[in-house]
């Protein structure tokens, strides 16, 4: 892995925000996607098809957070790792 970057500088700084934004970006974007699809369905269903469970939607916000809160995991992990290429 390449040496930590300098976080006082703001050519230094502004390069690892970018890299960091691209870390576990599908897993983020995932649970944005489930969250959408959650909420339309649960649209559906209070409109148009009561029959449809509401434990569905519940499901599927679940698993958006899920998805969000590894996405920060994997972040954060990335980070101190970054920071401390040695251990």
């Amino acid at each position: 892995m390449t040496p930590p970057p300098n976080l006082n500088d703001p050519g230094e700084r502004a390069a690892y925000q970018r890299e960091l934004r691209m870390v576990a970006r599908p897993v983020r974007w995932m649970g944005v996607a489930v969250a959408i699809i959650a909420a339309v369905l649960a649209l559906v269903r209070a409109r148009y098809a009561p029959q449809i469970p509401m434990v569905l939607p519940l499901f599927l916000l679940g698993v958006a957070a899920l998805h969000m809160i590894a996405a920060v995991v994997i972040r954060l992990k990335y980070h101190q790792k970054r920071m401390n290429p040695a251990e």
